[in-house]
């Protein structure tokens, strides 16, 4: 096993020419992308070794889920959770991705709706209207420096018609790792709306503060469970996005029932080499995921202070993920995803999670990346503010 302090998360890798989407938008510019949520890092080397043996075995035919998988899965989560999971909870699914619009289908009805809280991932803004289902957004609310679920707002938005809060647990992108009062909170008012509950935890992973952790929202307890679809993958944690390999947990068997049937002939197999980076992942890869997350609390800490003393700009704290949710509103600047690609720097726009002005930073690249990009936008900046003096 590879010691912990001899990964390498400092030495940049060139991901152009490899077909990577992050990358391949700037293709021929001079443009840092910060947009997409996959880390510019190697895989754990354990994966990398095991993807290795399973091309030099050369088949690549049909492929059952590993006994191994299904135990290292089962085992993490027990180990990190004390949540005791049957092996026919789960269901295998490509991409987790593939889950949300799933669970819109298979929970709901022809004209049921569906909520959720902005600012959140985009695709829980466009599953609902992929299965027909009506979109209700309820808006979080900031409070004492840090993004909280506004009560008050969820309960008017509900409606009899309201059959599915889809929870971002920890949230995308606002960077929280919800605390158990405000999960049971969350839970307890969908049982008395007779809502269900799609909880995807696929940055489960990624608690970057000490001091907190991740509680998946159906561990609480039988109830909640039952109407709880649960989403996780190895993919954000190992950086495995395109060796797609998800899971639902769905201990109600007959929301099981419901979900598989929605996924019959239309959702495909999940991949041998797949499987393969999966389960070396969850089995051999703690030690560079401990790395990882000593460096990524390193990355987050730059990006707090660089930020929050950047003209106009100001972000939260992030207890999980590695994404800076950075508000752009007292800037002045109306487009601020383009300024700063002007600069040479590519965040996420803001107003494709539900909050215009927002930009979404991802902060998973070695540290000379980061700073190089952190100072092209303090630059841009300067120069902004020093135009609007002028003028």
């Amino acid at each position: 096993m590879t010691p912990p302090d001899q990964f390498d998360f400092d030495t940049p890798i060139d991901r152009r020419g490899t077909w990577t989407e992050k990358w391949a938008r700037y293709e021929g510019r001079d443009v840092i992308p910060l947009w997409l949520a996959d880390m510019d890092f190697h895989a754990p080397p354990a994966v990398i070794e095991a993807l290795h043996r399973r091309v030099d075995h050369g088949v690549f035919g049909y492929t059952v889920v590993p006994e191994e998988l299904i135990e290292a899965v089962l085992s993490m989560l027990q180990t990190t959770y004390r949540w005791k999971v049957e092996r026919d909870w789960l269901v295998w699914l490509p991409s987790l991705v593939t889950g949300i619009n799933l669970a819109c289908r298979a929970l709901t009805d022809n004209g049921d709706e569906i909520l959720t809280a902005v600012p959140v991932y985009p695709p829980f803004l466009s599953a609902p209207e992929h299965a027909e289902r009506n979109l209700i957004r309820a808006p979080l609310a900031r409070e004492s420096g840090r993004w909280v679920f506004d009560f008050d707002r969820l309960e008017r938005a509900v409606t009899p018609r309201t059959r599915l809060f889809l929870l971002c647990s920890p949230h995308n992108p606002v960077g929280r790792a919800y605390s158990r009062e405000e999960l049971t909170r969350i839970a307890r008012f969908c049982e008395s709306h007779d809502m269900k509950i799609c909880s995807d935890e696929i940055h489960c992973g990624l608690v970057l503060d000490p001091d907190k952790s991740h509680l998946p929202t159906a561990s609480i307890d039988p109830d909640i469970a039952a109407r709880t679809v649960t989403l996780m993958a190895p993919t954000k944690t190992f950086n495995l996005p395109g060796l797609g390999c998800a899971f639902a947990i769905i201990p109600n068997p007959e929301l099981r029932k419901r979900f598989r049937k929605a996924k019959a002939g239309i959702v495909p197999s999940v991949t041998a080499l797949a499987f393969t980076a999966a389960t070396a992942a969850y089995r051999e890869g703690l030690a560079w995921h401990a790395a990882l997350l000593d460096y990524l609390r390193g990355n987050r800490d730059i990006v707090t202070q660089a930020v929050n003393q950047m003209p106009g700009l100001s972000m939260t704290h992030v207890e999980a993920t590695y994404i800076a949710w950075i508000d752009a509103r007292a800037s002045g600047i109306e487009h601020p995803m383009e300024f700063f690609e002007a600069a040479g720097v590519a965040p996420g726009n803001g107003a494709e999670f539900g909050g215009p002005g927002f930009l979404r930073l991802i902060f998973a690249c070695p540290r000379s990346t980061l700073r190089m990009a952190l100072e092209r936008m303090a630059k841009a900046l300067q120069a902004h503010t020093g135009q609007e003096q002028r003028g």
